[in-house]
């Protein structure tokens, strides 16, 4: 260790409870050393007041929504305004819902906050994440409404060519729901919602960020929703969105450089930090805090069903955040590996996902 400071923290990483005294005598330090290096520590957001809480403990909190993915496929070239022989199948799906089981399923501390039916889709959607080691408490359950679905379309190639989205419950998660489950959201190392919230929702997160300081992520879910967000964006650190969503967004056709420029200029301008572009097989485009827009390429990859992709690069993206905040390069790095793996599988999110998939990234 290069100093007294890196050692205790080092301690303090092992036994999050153990006493300034015992520090003190573990490294030789007076106790005012000791309550000196721990401000020091606290200062740096390195430990997060009492009992030193360290950031990476604290959970990703995924705000937005939860529903039952159907994936029809098609057996044969699809024809329309006739039946068309397909395949089904039925999963856990929804924005939030998919970020936080993929963050899960990759060992972080996660706790989604969600709208459910009370009904047996509903409990089965929740069970599932706290499975997995994910937090659920302070989601609603309603009694009176049937768990959300998300219907897609697949061709013979596994594109996506319809989707409907039944997704009502989740207009449910208010501004007054929010203030209900404060306590689960102020315990965030970070936070991100999907644009599937009402608009007071996403804009009560975004100046609730401003005023606390806490990282919060925007995840796009559909050109109509892009509404949702508001002009004022100080206090959003990072905006995840696909090519023709950034489109509606911009009103611009980003068809040049210069078009592409003046997108992000009009996001800045409304007091976006960071920004994610991603664009299919085209690869995304990054833009850091005040930085110039930079491309990076998609690995290409056989192609068994795009349901859910989308979804795995943001978790990629928000997982590697979660422990290196500053290096949003590095973070879109992860999410492409995410994504492309996604591709290979008929699951909306890889069940092959662990913990070392993050030790090797």
């Amino acid at each position: 260790m290069d100093s007294k400071k890196e050692q205790l923290y080092a301690l303090l990483r092992a036994n999050p409870y153990v006493s300034q005294q015992d520090l003190a005598q573990q490294l030789g330090l007076s106790r005012s050393a000791v309550a000196g290096h721990i401000a020091a520590l606290t200062r740096e957001r390195r430990i997060l007041g009492r009992a030193y809480v360290l950031p990476q403990a604290r959970p990703i909190v995924c705000i937005g929504g939860s529903n039952v993915d159907r994936k029809l496929r098609s057996l044969a070239p699809l024809q329309m305004r006739t039946s068309n022989p397909a395949a089904l199948r039925e999963t856990p799906g929804g924005v939030a819902r998919n970020v936080a089981e993929n963050l899960a399923r990759l060992g972080l501390p996660v706790h989604l906050l969600t709208a459910v039916g009370d009904d047996p889709a509903g409990r089965g959607l929740l069970g599932q994440l706290q499975q997995l080691g994910a937090q659920t408490g302070g989601s609603l359950q309603a009694a009176d409404a049937h768990t959300g679905s998300y219907t897609a379309v697949l061709d013979l190639s596994g594109e996506l060519v319809l989707a409907l989205a039944h997704m009502e419950l989740v207009e449910r998660i208010t501004p007054d729901f929010l203030r209900l489950c404060a306590a689960q959201r102020a315990q965030a190392g970070s936070l991100v919602l999907d644009l599937n919230l009402p608009a007071a929702s996403v804009q009560l997160l975004i100046e609730e960020a401003r005023t606390s300081g806490q990282r919060l992520s925007a995840v796009a879910v559909s050109q109509p929703k892009m509404e949702r967000l508001p002009e004022d964006l100080q206090g959003l650190d990072l905006l995840i969105l696909n090519r023709d969503e950034m489109q509606t967004l911009s009103g611009l056709r980003l068809g040049s450089e210069r078009a592409w420029q003046r997108a992000l200029d009009q996001l800045r301008a409304r007091g976006l930090q960071r920004l994610v572009v991603t664009d299919g097989a085209a690869g995304l485009r990054l833009a850091e805090q005040g930085g110039d827009l930079q491309t990076m390429a998609a690995a290409a990859v056989p192609v068994a069903d795009v349901t859910g992709a989308g979804d795995a690069f943001a978790a990629g993206v928000c997982a590697a955040l979660h422990h290196a905040p500053e290096d949003l390069a590095a973070a879109c790095r992860l999410g492409l590996r995410l994504a492309a793996l996604t591709l290979q599988t008929e699951h909306t999110v890889h069940p092959d996902l662990t913990p070392e998939f993050l030790s090797h990234a």
